[in-house]
């Protein structure tokens, strides 16, 4: 079995320089990824892209791998900020009010860059640390299962922990499904359509018996 490739950086760009090259390698990665898919990648286009040696960039990664889960941590960030927004506006709603909301954020989230959503979310191999960096990441699930918690007396009695991945899977699966598969075909009204379908499947699993 052929080694795991190694996918943390190599060392911390500490001043305004080797940031700028750290960051524009980061972003050379997704924009290739984006363009030509993960198999098309190397360090030599990345490296010729951001407009650095392929020295500089192993200086700072050691491997495409290295550079992809730095995309996807960008990326994680730039989505769950736009769900960080959101929840302060819906924590205190109650369950039929918030979910659809929380489907809002969603919907919101997975259309930041899209197409690199896509990418990373069904191209990136499972390999080394990439096999636990989903794109839509844990810090989501957490947030509303602080959310259920809190709302316990309002949803019939279920474990909190079965009933968030439930909900957040099938949340996960429809926003992203319909946002990076269908955004052409969907108009708004279409969208606004498939927040009130999916909140009425949340808020009925829910909801007590």
């Amino acid at each position: 079995m052929p080694p795991k490739p190694l996918t943390k950086p190599r060392k911390r760009a500490s001043q305004d320089r080797s940031r700028a090259t750290v960051d524009a390698l980061i972003e050379a990665t997704a924009r290739i990824l984006v363009k030509d898919g993960f198999d098309k990648a190397s360090t030599n286009r990345i490296a010729e892209k951001a407009g650095v040696s392929v020295g500089s960039l192993y200086q700072y990664f050691p491997s495409k791998e290295a550079l992809v889960a730095a995309v996807m941590v960008r990326h994680r960030a730039e989505l769950m900020q736009v769900v960080r927004e959101t929840v302060s506006e819906f924590a205190a709603l109650p369950v039929e009010e918030a979910v659809p909301q929380f489907i809002r954020a969603a919907i919101k989230a997975h259309r930041v860059d899209p197409k690199l959503h896509c990418v990373l979310a069904e191209q990136t191999p499972r390999t080394g640390r990439l096999e636990n960096a989903e794109v839509f990441n844990t810090e989501a699930y957490s947030i509303f299962f602080a959310y259920l918690e809190a709302h316990r007396d309002e949803i019939r009695a279920v474990d909190l922990q079965l009933a968030t991945f439930v909900c957040m899977t099938s949340i996960e699966a429809l926003t992203h499904t319909a946002v990076l598969h269908y955004t052409d075909r969907l108009s708004d009204e279409a969208f606004d359509a498939l927040v009130d379908e999916a909140s009425r499947l949340i808020v009925r699993y829910l909801s007590p018996l």
